[in-house]
């Protein structure tokens, strides 16, 4: 008597269940890598109102320090953005020099207008952490050594901000357990060139800074428990 089956669909139930291991194993995977800041925050660049902000010019090409205009960022947790009336103070009307072109004048009027109207200049944020994070004091880590540089990248070389890091806990993590490879003498903070340089050799092993000596000095033992940051 034939059977009603044959034999090789004995092989279906093994078959079915490697299919579906196969594919939770793909959408993990998937999720792990696309789900993540490394892949949709990193490189994130709005564009800004007006004709923007060149970091490459102001912060480059002059030479003006970060501090400037995020004039909050050694004494409190949040790094302010400027006032207009900090743009207005060399963008002003009759305060260009002579030797910028007319289309250049043009590109800072909505500075005028907005410092005319009273109003704010609605700059849209590029670093934006979750809420339930919260707690990410800019002084405490300016203070203790950590470079603008190494979250935020060669600023002086963009004309318009991205994000260059995931600022995910894992990339806060692995700097908190191991700052010395992060950490820069505090009046070096915001030189990004030098920082650069020396971050670049210091992972070359030819570092010019003592890391032991600053992080003993800066920060011995930062926090990793989770109430450090999510309060």
């Amino acid at each position: 008597m034939s059977l009603m089956f044959p034999k090789w669909m004995n092989a279906l139930p093994t078959l079915g269940a490697v299919a579906s291991m196969g594919g939770v194993l793909t959408v993990i995977a998937g999720f792990w890598y696309w789900a993540t800041p490394s892949f949709f925050e990193v490189g994130y660049e709005p564009i800004q109102p007006g004709s923007g902000f060149s970091h490459k010019v102001h912060a480059g090409k002059l030479g003006i320090d970060c501090r400037y205009c995020h004039s909050n960022v050694e004494k409190s947790p949040e790094a302010n953005i400027p006032a207009v009336d900090t743009c207005y103070a060399c963008h002003g009307q009759g305060r260009v020099s002579p030797a910028r072109s007319t289309a250049s004048d043009e590109k800072v009027q909505f500075i005028r207008d907005a410092y005319e109207s009273d109003e704010s200049i609605e700059w849209r944020r590029v670093h934006k952490l979750p809420d339930y994070v919260r707690n990410f004091p800019h002084h405490v880590h300016v203070k203790a050594g950590v470079s603008c540089f190494s979250c935020h990248g060669q600023i002086m070389s963009m004309p318009v901000v991205r994000q260059e890091q995931s600022l995910s806990m894992s990339w806060c993590l692995d700097c908190h357990r191991h700052p010395e490879a992060a950490m820069v003498p505090q009046d070096k903070v915001t030189d990004l060139i030098w920082v650069q340089g020396e971050l670049q050799a210091r992972g070359d092993g030819h570092g010019t800074v003592n890391t032991s000596d600053l992080r003993d000095r800066l920060w011995a033992a930062p926090p990793v428990a989770c109430g450090a940051c999510h309060q």
